[in-house]
């Protein structure tokens, strides 16, 4: 139910949308702690997506327990580990065609399941999951090369502390980088109740004693040390190419591979994408 909330893009009135208003704001009056369990379950539940993609020859499937559950993982190739994470209500298997490519190059890549997603244990999914998941997978490898990041993967990657990924070279592939106008702008459109979804963000923050404000990965991208590439399609629907685009002009150590045609999805095995990664390795 949530991928109709946060991939509407939707900018057109909407009886529909009016009475989402309505009845959420109504809810929220009248019973606000259901509304608050009711908003979670409709807002934080991806959807557990099948595979999308044939399995690569050679793919090791295995476990790792971290702080939000235990967390499928992917691996296929032998060398230093590049991590690959998707985004929301995606899967691992998204990454098959380009972990092929990385296992080609002489390096292992290992993607996993978000917590809620695809295999992984876990009923909810936002950033401090998502970055406590990655964490726990960091935690589990001796050393990592470098990340891949799709989407809304791309805004935990930045947002994670972890010390092995300070120094390390970026892909982002169709990155959020405005984050938080992207997710409250995308509830917005769907008419859904903002004092109502606010409470339900403020119920998560104070969780994981995580401000929402505090995430802000386009800044933090310009912050970081190590180089990075993004492929973003120009008329990407979902996440906006004009944010890629400036921090590209902005940020020396940024560069931006633009594609046409590939969309929010596909780009993610794009010949650029492939090319993006032969040229942070080479």
């Amino acid at each position: 139910m949530s991928d109709k909330i946060y991939f509407n893009t939707s900018k057109k009135f909407s009886f529909k949308k009016k009475m989402v208003n309505l009845t959420t704001r109504a809810h929220h009056k009248l019973a606000p702690n259901h509304a608050k369990r009711t908003a979670k379950k409709l807002l934080l539940t991806p959807v557990r997506s099948k595979p999308k993609n044939a399995e690569p020859k050679g793919l090791i499937i295995s476990e790792v327990s971290t702080s939000e559950g235990v967390l499928k993982t992917y691996r296929v190739g032998t060398g230093p580990v590049w991590l690959l994470t998707h985004g929301w209500s995606g899967t691992a298997s998204q990454f098959f065609p380009l972990m092929e490519h990385i296992a080609s190059k002489g390096y292992t890549a290992l993607a996993y399941d978000h917590p809620a997603h695809g295999q992984s244990e876990g009923a909810y999914g936002h950033i401090p999951a998502f970055v406590g998941g990655l964490e726990g997978l960091l935690d589990s490898e001796e050393e990592v090369a470098g990340l891949v990041g799709h989407s809304m993967g791309t805004a935990a990657a930045i947002e994670c502390k972890h010390a092995k990924l300070q120094d390390k070279p970026l892909l982002l592939i169709a990155p959020v980088l405005d984050y938080l106008d992207n997710l409250f702008g995308s509830v917005a459109r769907s008419g859904y109740s903002m004092r109502l979804f606010e409470a339900v963000v403020d119920d998560i923050q104070n969780q994981y004693h995580y401000p929402i404000t505090s995430i802000d990965p386009y800044n933090k991208l310009g912050r970081r040390t190590a180089p990075t590439m993004i492929v973003h399609d120009e008329k990407d629907r979902f996440t906006k190419y004009s944010v890629s685009e400036k921090a590209a002009k902005e940020m020396p150590l940024v560069t931006l591979i633009t594609t046409q045609g590939q969309g929010h999805g596909r780009v993610m095995h794009s010949d650029e994408a492939k090319a993006a990664f032969d040229t942070l390795t080479s």
